[in-house]
């Protein structure tokens, strides 16, 4: 490959032209009028205008997009993740135009990105999965059936999509009844499906995911996995690896499922199989990411790696670097918090412009951000400024390296939740690695009482 287009912005899009520069591959951006003045316009070795800032009129223009290549003579297009990542008719349309798609196949993407038919082929594949219903429930009646067949508290979940907005917990027939149509309504507004399901709500759980890869010569092999349970509103905040407080047998049983799940819908590229694992250790199928994960950076971090290089290389044919399990190797912890533009006490979104930007002394920290001084928050994106990798030999170093760079670190101009990945790190459940995902909600909530 000697040109990729990539069809995403910000922090993902610096990180894959930084892998490209690396392997002498010109990059080619796009960008909105929003995004004009961010750092990977400038850092990519071509940019075009893709149009207006809503994502609608830009970044989801799927032909407007495959023009742009099809000008540029480009080899193949890394869609980040986010955007048009998981969308199969993106990746068939790339396809068809004769470029590489950097991911798996379409059929692949569509088939995990209904989590309906996800859940059964994981399940005919002999991946556990949390119990729940095997069809969408297309009324309100079939849902107060099926709930209460699996017992309250259940979670609603579009089928077409996971994430924050995605799903919502139930905790009566009540609640069900007055999230019932709202759900369905997102649901077809953001995933363009309105089917929903139900599952059983794993109490006090931990979401723990297994990054995997595949290539097209029937190379499977687990990159281990990290703990994903800091999350707010669904959404994570806090990622780690290895994860902390989880036997070697479960990991172990883990990794096997991961891989099992992969072979069974023949997976190709970066993948990541997600787990919601309960008190006792039981684990069970969550979804399968079809993309390079948002945490993917502390993954690199433990193994050495580079995911994105990875990606390029078995999207080019390539046989995995490392295609047996024994040669891969973690070292060390690893902790990624992620940055955001947000008001640290209602967690919603605060736009605006970065005034000032010093991220300390980050010696030990790996800083991956799509912002610099200057640069705009705006509100059309998801507000994360940077994610912050932290390593340590030990779990215990990584934790007193975050708290020493936090010490540091001031963004002004707009407030953030930095706030809040200062108390993360001081909370002894977090300390004790013992956090499930609904921790940070309760700890915030204690606190502002």
């Amino acid at each position: 490959m000697k040109k990729i287009l990539i069809a995403n912005r910000g922090e993902i899009a610096s990180r894959i032209i930084k892998t490209c520069k690396q392997l002498d591959i010109k990059t080619v951006a796009i960008y909105s009028d929003a995004d004009q003045g961010m750092p990977y316009v400038k850092q990519a070795d071509c940019a075009y205008r893709i149009g207006e800032p809503p994502v609608n009129r830009s970044y989801l223009m799927v032909n407007h997009i495959i023009e742009v290549a099809k000008k540029e003579n480009v080899d193949a297009i890394h869609p980040g993740y986010g955007l048009l990542s998981e969308n199969s008719e993106f990746a068939r349309k790339t396809i068809e135009n004769g470029m590489a798609f950097i991911g798996p196949s379409s059929e692949v993407i569509e088939k995990m990105g209904d989590k309906v038919e996800a859940r059964r082929t994981m399940k005919e594949a002999g991946v556990p999965v949390v119990p729940g219903t095997e069809v969408g429930v297309g009324t309100i009646e079939e849902a107060k059936q099926a709930a209460s067949d699996i017992g309250y508290p259940v979670m609603l979940k579009a089928s077409g999509g996971g994430g924050g907005i995605g799903m919502i917990r139930c905790e009566s027939e009540q609640a069900l009844v007055q999230s019932y149509e709202s759900t369905k309504n997102r649901a077809k507004a953001y995933f363009g499906n309105e089917e929903v399901f139900i599952e059983k709500c794993i109490e006090n759980a931990r979401h723990i995911e297994v990054q995997i890869f595949a290539d097209q010569h029937g190379n499977v092999v687990h990159l281990f996995e990290r703990n994903c349970s800091v999350q707010r509103r669904n959404q994570k905040v806090v990622e780690e690896s290895l994860s902390p407080h989880l036997s070697g047998k479960t990991k172990d049983a883990m990794y096997k499922a991961a891989i099992q799940a992969a072979k069974a819908v023949n997976y190709t590229n970066a993948g990541t199989v997600e787990f919601i694992v309960d008190n006792n250790e039981n684990f069970y199928f969550l979804e399968m990411n079809t993309r390079l994960q948002v945490e993917h950076p502390v993954t690199e971090t433990i193994t050495g790696l580079d995911l994105v290089k990875w990606q390029i290389l078995v999207a080019d044919g390539k046989q995995l670097p490392l295609s047996k399990q024994s040669e891969i190797i973690s070292k060390g912890h690893a902790i990624e918090f992620r940055v955001y533009a947000e008001d640290p006490k209602t967690f919603y979104p605060s736009p605006g412009k970065i005034t000032s930007l010093n991220w300390g002394d980050s010696s030990s920290v790996r800083i991956d951000s799509g912002y610099e001084e200057g640069n705009e928050v705006t509100p059309f994106y998801d507000p994360m400024i940077a994610k912050c990798i932290v390593y340590g030999e030990t779990r215990d170093e990584s934790i007193k390296n975050a708290k020493n760079f936090f010490e540091e670190l001031t963004i002004e101009g707009l407030k953030t939740n930095i706030p809040v990945l200062k108390q993360i790190v001081e909370e002894q459940e977090f300390t004790e690695g013992t956090y499930s995902t609904k921790w940070l909600q309760d700890v915030l909530t204690a606190k502002s009482n």
